[in-house]
This record gives structure tokens, sequence and C-alpha cells, in this order.
């Protein structure tokens, strides 16, 4: 480099002297203030971000609620659908399973003698006592059986939606019974029924 590319003159005192330019960089950057190439982020961009987090999650707490229907102990009222589809040749059965669970399960026939597609259909079950007690009830949605063999498998209505005229097989599971039941055929009735 040249001597003017290294130097530079200051004046002390009335007199010019020769600085290294590199030298005196080196020295202000040791005892220097910092830069601004760490500056902060703005308080502004932080009370953004929070307030899109406090959505997220105010979201995701009302997106988990479940709605209620009804109170658990409350005999639903019927669809109004309910009386174009008919359900017949109610059997039940019993499963265990290896681990000592036991299963109770509500077989039969459904037939749509409406005019309408049904893409769902829920129902409650009753499960009266002899003691003078309000009865179990479990509203669950009915499951189409597709297949027997080699096991049963369901599947919801929506999967396979019930046509006018159509008349398929059902399946309702319950994992766990009263023990006061008075072990009579429950009471089922549909509740709800989705159409289109």
């Amino acid at each position: 480099m040249s001597e003017l590319g290294r130097q530079d003159g200051r004046e002390i005192g009335g007199k010019s002297e020769p600085v290294d330019i590199q030298q005196a960089g080196n020295e202000a950057g040791i005892f220097a203030p910092k830069a601004a190439a760490e500056s902060r982020m703005p308080v502004s961009v932080w009370i953004i971000a929070g307030l899109a987090v406090l959505a997220v999650v105010v979201g995701l707490v009302f997106a988990g609620r479940k709605k209620t229907e009804a109170a658990p102990n409350t005999v639903l009222p019927l669809a109004a659908y309910a009386g174009n589809l008919p359900l017949s040749q109610l059997a039940m059965s019993e499963s265990t399973s290896l681990s000592g669970g036991k299963s109770t399960f509500v077989d039969g026939y459904i037939k749509n003698t409406g005019s309408e597609t049904v893409t769902g259909v829920t129902v409650q079950v009753i499960f009266r006592n002899d003691e003078a007690m309000p009865p179990q009830l479990e509203t669950v949605p009915l499951a189409l059986i597709r297949t027997r063999e080699p096991y049963v498998d369901t599947q919801m209505v929506s999967a396979a939606p019930l046509k006018p005229g159509d008349e398929r097989e059902f399946r309702l599971i319950f994992e766990s019974i009263p023990t006061n039941w008075n072990y009579q055929m429950p009471e089922v009735h549909v509740v709800r029924v989705d159409t289109k």
C-alpha cells in the first residue's frame, strides 16, 4: 500500500503527525461502544407476536370444547326422520378381551323407508334397571357392519350412505354397562339423522 493509504495526518499542538489508520481502527474497535449490529427487535414486534400466539391458544381452546346436546341423563326426543328408519332384529352379544375387558354389542338392521339419502345416524340407548333408579343413557353414532369375516368390521354411515329403500346391518359397541342393568334388551331411539 502507498504511504497515503496507510497514514493520515493529525495535528497535535500545531504539528502534523502521521497516524496508522489500521491501528487507530483497531484501538477504536476495542474501546468503542458496540455498533448497531446487535440491534434488538422493537417492542411492537414482540407485542404482535404475543397477540398472535394468544389468538392461536384461544382458538384451540374453543375448538377443543365439545357441545353438549343435553344433560347426560336426559332422554332425547326422536329425530324428525326417525320414523323413516325402523330398527329390527335387535340382538345382544358379549366379548371378553385378553386383557379382561368386556364389550357388549347390540346388532340389528336399519332400513331407510324415506325419500332422502341418510349420511349419519345417532342413537340413544337406554339401559333400564329394576331398582327404581334412573337408567343409564348412552348416545352413540350408529355404525354399519361392513364385513363379518374374519371378524366384524364396522364403518360410519357417512362412508356408505343409506339410499331410499336400503337395508343394512348395524352394530353398537359399549365398553361399560351399569352393574344394576336388568339384562333386558335396551331401548334404541334414533335421535339425530343427517340427510342429503
